[in-house]
């Protein structure tokens, strides 16, 4: 009888902590719905004289933020729409919009939200993965984007290719460079962003983005939200092959005057690994039968997404028998590196499918 009653309460124990085990994980899953919060703007004197940046402001409401975009070229040419990521906004894509417009193309790089000359959400916990997502598609659709090739880099692929899977009938090819979606299915799916939230806790608030000289994604995570100084200009510094001028360090540092604007800057990196579920179906269901032209052209000196290209050749059919292409002194920041080679690449791409 005694060993009867243990057996129960040993049963009931496991299950216990089976289901605050279960309870636990799901709480820690990031949030799929969002709402609009409160947001600033920054200073339009902070973007005057940007070198290399003469382009025309325009605006966009979407879900009650204003969204900021460059819109060159003619209005009927075939559009490319150049996403960034983070911490950088559409002066990053500076030296590659005026060839591919003197080419007759219509370009449109908008800013992210909280990022460039977007709004920018006050509290880190404002932004989200799936509100990035939606806000983006709203804006695809709300600019009536059709036939357009997406390029993206970094969060710009994260985002854009969710868009595209959003809205596939908008978009006739892909280009990326030094981006993905980072993606896993069953267990991992579940377990992988609680395990990563701790692994962040175990980092605690380092003072220097590498330990030892050496990258780790999650020291990264704890440096970008934790860090008393998130210091832009020697961040986009380590990340380019070439030596950027103090004007154009300026340039990326100019939408943030203080840390008010930084929210998003901060965040992003943890939210990398916030929908590895969303982000496998889409990869299983969507690009997994995704037959328009996709094609990579990674950097071969980003240690972020190194070998991130295979997975897209391998999976996506509309990527078989394309030219992929490995850009020599290519950094993670690979369109301060090489923007003539990707101008080059994206447009043979397009006059090839």
């Amino acid at each position: 009888m005694m060993v009867m009653t243990i057996f129960k309460w040993l049963v009931g124990l496991v299950l216990a902590l089976v289901a605050i085990a279960v309870i636990a994980v799901v709480s820690l899953q990031a949030p799929t719905k969002w709402k609009t919060a409160e947001a600033i703007q920054t200073p339009d004197a902070r973007f005057a004289d940007l070198v290399d940046y003469p382009f025309a402001p325009n605006y966009a409401e979407i879900d009650g933020y204003r969204i900021h975009y460059v819109d060159e070229g003619p209005r009927d040419g075939q559009t490319i729409l150049l996403l960034h990521g983070q911490p950088s906004w559409s002066y990053l894509y500076r030296h590659m919009i005026p060839p591919l417009v003197d080419q007759g193309y219509r370009v449109i790089a908008p800013d992210l939200v909280g990022f460039g000359k977007s709004d920018k959400p006050l509290k880190q916990s404002d932004h989200s993965y799936q509100m990035h997502v939606d806000l983006m598609t709203d804006f695809v659709r709300e600019l009536g984007l059709e036939d357009t090739t997406l390029f993206a880099q970094d969060w710009g692929g994260l985002i854009g290719l969710r868009i595209v899977a959003n809205e596939p009938d908008r978009f006739a090819r892909i280009m990326i460079s030094n981006t993905g979606l980072p993606a896993a299915g069953g267990l991992r799916g579940w377990i992988g962003y609680p395990m990563i939230k701790f692994a962040v806790w175990r980092e605690g608030k380092p003072d220097q983005v590498a330990d030892g000289g050496e990258f780790r994604f999650t020291r990264w995570i704890a440096w970008a939200r934790y860090s008393e100084n998130f210091d832009l200009p020697a961040l986009f510094q380590q990340a380019t092959h070439r030596t950027l001028s103090d004007a154009e360090l300026a340039g990326y540092a100019a939408p943030f005057p203080d840390e008010e604007y930084k929210a998003a800057i901060r965040i992003f990196p943890y939210l990398v690994p916030s929908q590895l579920r969303q982000n496998q179906k889409v990869m299983d269901e969507f690009y997994a039968n995704w037959d328009k032209p996709f094609l990579t052209a990674f950097g071969d000196s980003d240690p972020v997404t190194a070998g991130g290209d295979v997975v897209w050749q391998e999976t996506v059919p509309g990527a078989q028998g394309q030219p992929h292409t490995t850009i020599a002194n290519g950094d993670h920041f690979i369109q301060e590196d090489k923007p003539e080679e990707l101008v080059t690449h994206l447009i043979d791409f397009i006059e090839s499918n």
